[in-house]
């Protein structure tokens, strides 16, 4: 019998370690082109929204403002069983009467604590300088010797320069709306386009997520219906946050503005109002607002430490409205979004599509975002 031979074994060029390493080479390289790919995409987005934001910005505006003003025309039509373009009509009046009285209550106190107020800062500096040469005469002699050191006086001139740039970047619609007169002329002229995009989509009854599914029939069931869920999702959360916001930031204002006038503080208008509006940024407003009015309480005539403590109990009032009565009422959880989240997704934003389009979008963009990720996560790594 002849010996039987064995077969040669295969050889492979990598071992099992080797081929292993190379797998997870060409995994993590797939993964950073598709990262690639999706950031390219992005900036390629950005830069095209950035450049005809002038045109998209006055119709989002309408779009969202539709939206939140949706019931009360569906409202207005039921109850006065009156033809829809109608109820538009009587709804526009409304709010044309409305602005109109306040108008003429509101902006001569407005326009004169305006006035005043600019009149004022220079009074104002003299008052906090005064103050700090009398109290504090170290620190001013501090300041003065370490500005004569030229290192020190670059390294500050270098920070100044800094926070200009970061304001730039971080408000491009106030640099935009400042560089020419064409500039503002472009922005009225979109901001009067708003009116008549809202009355033409008051003016339709149709859900916009109503047949979103049907137009994407090439999409699988699956999908198809996570599509449509994430668009009325983001629906919801533009109604609700803006719906919302905006009403809190009126009544803050407004309780701003009566507690500061009761205690006495110069510009309670001025400042309530303006408070109000920026607290549709939550906190931001707050902010703000102690680093100004907690000083001018203490330096206007007749002001002092205790001007500046029924200040701060107004905040801590009216802030405490905000968070245990306002916020939880009108708003819910509807955004589920973090403060600072809130106050950096408008600095990105606002950034990334280089102007007001990108602030208008940034809560709803980022809260839309954060419920694509829980539902991915829900169904594709909760299993």
């Amino acid at each position: 019998m002849p010996e039987s031979v064995d077969s040669p074994r295969p050889q492979h060029l990598l071992t099992d370690r080797q081929r292993k390493l190379v797998g997870f080479a060409l995994g993590f390289l797939a993964l950073v082109v598709i990262i690639g790919l999706l950031a390219l995409s992005f900036v390629v987005l950005a830069r095209l929204v950035g450049i005809f934001s002038g045109v998209l910005w006055p119709i989002t505006a309408a779009g969202i403002i539709a939206l939140v003003l949706r019931p009360v025309v569906d409202a207005l039509e039921s109850k006065l069983d009156r033809p829809r373009v109608a109820s538009v009509v009587i709804l526009y009046a409304l709010v044309a009467f409305v602005l109109t009285g306040l108008m003429l209550l509101v902006t001569p106190k407005l326009v004169e604590q305006v006035l005043d107020f600019i009149a004022f800062v220079p009074e104002f500096w003299q008052s906090a300088l005064s103050f700090v040469k009398e109290n504090y005469p170290d620190w001013i002699v501090l300041v003065e010797k370490q500005m004569a050191n030229p290192h020190i006086k670059a390294v500050v001139d270098s920070a100044l320069a800094e926070a200009q740039s970061l304001l730039t970047q971080a408000l491009p619609s106030i640099k935009a709306a400042g560089s020419g007169a064409m500039n503002v002329f472009s922005f009225v002229t979109n901001l009067a386009i708003v009116p008549i995009y809202l009355f033409f989509f008051l003016l339709s009854r149709r859900d916009p997520t109503r047949s979103l599914g049907e137009q994407i029939t090439f999409l699988e069931k699956p999908v198809r219906d996570d599509v449509v869920f994430l668009v009325r999702e983001f629906i919801g959360i533009v109604v609700s946050f803006f719906r919302g916001q905006l009403m809190i930031g009126l009544i803050m204002g407004l309780l701003l503005t009566i507690g500061f006038a009761i205690m006495g503080l110069k510009f309670a208008l001025v400042l309530g109002l303006t408070l109000g509006v920026l607290n549709i940024v939550p906190y931001l407003g707050t902010i703000i607002g102690l680093s100004i009015a907690l000083p001018l309480a203490f330096f206007q005539p007749e002001g002092g430490w205790m001007l500046v403590g029924k200040v701060m109990v107004v905040f801590v009032i009216v802030q405490n409205i905000e968070g245990w009565f306002l916020t939880p009422k009108i708003m819910g959880e509807r955004t589920g979004l973090h403060p600072v989240i809130i106050i950096f997704a408008i600095f990105f934003w606002g950034t990334a599509f280089d102007g007001i389009l990108g602030m208008i979008l940034a809560i709803p963009l980022t809260a839309f975002f954060v419920t694509a990720w829980r539902l991915a996560k829900h169904k594709y790594f909760e299993r």
